[in-house]
C-alpha cells in the first residue's frame, strides 16, 4: 500500500517526467509520436521509481521504450535539476510499457463479440482442432 508521501513523490515525477519527454519529442521535431505518463510507482525507500510509459502509435513502443532506456541517465539528470527543491535524492528510474489500452481494447471486441471464441474455436489454445 502506498502511503501519501509516495503518491505525492510519484505525482510529481509523473508530471515532470511528461514535459520531459514531451520536450524532447517536440524538440527533435518527431510528429505522429504520443509519449505520456500513465502511471509512477515509487518504493517504499523512495530509491526506485516504476514508471509506466503509454506510446501511441503502439508500433512505435518498443524503439521508444529502448531509446528511452537508453537516456535514462540524462533523463534522471533534468528531473534533479526541476525537483531539487523537492526532493533530497531522485530515485532510479525503470521505465515500462504500459499496454493497459491495448487490454483494454481486445477486452472490448472480446465483450462485443468481434472475437467470440464460440464461433471461432482458432482463438482458443486447447480449442484448436487437431
Amino acid at each position: 500500500m502506498e502511503t501519501n508521501r509516495q503518491k505525492k513523490i510519484g505525482t510529481v515525477i509523473q508530471n515532470d517526467l511528461v514535459d520531459i519527454l514531451q520536450g524532447e519529442v517536440r524538440k527533435n521535431g518527431i510528429s505522429n509520436l504520443v509519449i505520456s505518463v500513465s502511471k509512477v510507482n515509487v518504493t517504499s525507500d523512495l530509491s526506485i521509481a516504476k514508471v509506466y510509459l503509454s506510446v501511441f502509435p503502439t508500433e512505435k513502443a518498443p524503439e521508444i521504450l529502448a531509446a528511452v532506456k537508453s537516456n535514462t541517465p540524462l533523463i534522471k539528470h533534468d528531473l534533479a535539476q526541476r525537483v531539487k527543491l523537492q526532493l533530497r535524492k531522485v530515485p532510479n528510474l525503470i521505465f515500462y510499457i504500459d499496454d493497459s489500452l491495448d487490454q483494454i481494447e481486445r477486452l472490448d471486441k472480446e465483450l462485443k463479440g468481434e472475437n467470440n471464441p464460440i464461433a471461432n474455436p482458432e482463438l482458443l489454445e486447447r480449442r484448436k482442432k487437431s
